[in-house]
């Protein structure tokens, strides 16, 4: 679990016991959905271990991954939600076994006022989280499907330190925004070309290069 002082060790000592006095940390298992689209946002989230997957939904119930929230990090559309008063725009989902400091919306947002160490904070991570999204718009507009699931696939063996990737093909359909056929005749051809190799609910990973 990432140390409290890692985080907020440019707080001062009162802001710090405030942080410590006004929130709780919780464990999430797997597919635990934190936040739903849709719902009213009642705690903000910053991860402390494992990690956070954002996707959007749309209307036909297909959905698109936006970015992957990791230790020291929160989920900027969580808190303009929370400081605009707005039922959320995304859906959050554990992808690793996660711990999370758990902050009030009421208390996050009113910090905002009296803190401005806490505004750094939020403004840095917001920064990293629009170079993100425009790296998604970028592989949605850009890329191909397949190189699209190589990245998503790099990218999942790098968080799980495995090159065995635990994911269906509907999952990476969800994911990258498009049908679960796709994936599959991708996926089998990455796999003749000698790249992967498939099994039940995984996929190996030998050279994606």
């Amino acid at each position: 679990m990432t140390d409290l002082k890692q985080i907020f060790g440019d707080f001062n000592n009162e802001f710090q016991k405030q942080i410590t006095a006004n929130s709780v940390i919780k464990s999430f298992e797997p597919g635990t959905v934190i936040i739903k689209e849709g719902d009213y946002i009642k705690n903000f989230p910053i991860v402390l271990s494992g990690s956070i997957r954002v996707i959007r939904g749309s209307e036909d119930g297909k959905e698109i991954y936006l970015y992957s929230i990791k230790p020291g990090e929160t989920c900027l559309m969580t808190f303009r939600g929370v400081l605009n008063n707005e039922t959320s725009k995304i859906t959050a989902v554990v992808e690793e076994k996660a711990e999370l400091l758990l902050i009030p919306a009421d208390v996050a947002a009113r910090w905002i006022e009296e803190y401005p160490a806490w505004n750094r904070f939020i403004i840095q991570l917001y920064n990293k989280r629009l170079e993100e999204m425009l790296d998604t718009i970028n592989a949605i507009a850009f890329q191909k499907m397949d190189q699209r699931i190589i990245e998503a696939l790099e990218r999942k063996s790098k968080e799980s330190g495995s090159r065995e990737v635990r994911v269906t093909h509907k999952e990476l359909a969800d994911e990258l925004g498009t049908y679960r056929e796709v994936i599959s005749r991708l996926l089998k051809q990455l796999e003749k070309d000698k790249r992967v190799i498939l099994g039940r609910n995984k996929i190996t990973i030998i050279n994606l290069k």
